[in-house]
């Protein structure tokens, strides 16, 4: 599985988290691979577990960069490939944070629109610009 395949997993399981929020990360894998619909593999996992654990975090890092958007009012792909993407540029050193902009791009491409894709792209380099400084 590639690291482009393994933050599309991820992106599944944070998105179904929208819906259920009851549910933890684990529950939602274990009945999503039971289906045979999502396999999580190391990079997916530890990407989750930085989800999982910085949720106040990451929201916190979201927030203070949406313009003119609160995170209810975000469409549910959007919010999720930002706490996804923003997990990674925070908590992933390994990862280039203009990989992570790019991946997340591309994933907002491929499950919503392209208006996702250009709004994503805009709050990430300025998360991006705010933690490099």
């Amino acid at each position: 599985m590639t690291r482009h395949e393994a933050r599309e997993q991820a992106f599944a399981v944070i998105f179904e988290k929208s819906f259920n929020e009851s549910a933890t990360f684990q529950e939602i894998i274990d009945a999503a691979e039971e289906c045979g619909l999502v396999k999580v593999n190391g990079f997916a996992g530890t990407l989750l577990k930085s989800v999982e654990e910085n949720i106040e975090k990451i929201d916190e890092v979201i927030l203070e960069n949406l313009v003119g958007w609160t995170l209810q009012r975000l469409p549910k792909v959007s919010l999720a490939v930002l706490r996804l993407a923003v997990a990674e540029i925070i908590f992933n050193e390994d990862v280039p944070a203009n990989v992570s902009v790019n991946e997340a791009v591309e994933i907002a491409k491929t499950y919503g629109t392209v208006e996702d894709a250009s709004y994503i792209n805009g709050v990430l380099s300025s998360v991006v610009k705010k933690i490099s400084k």
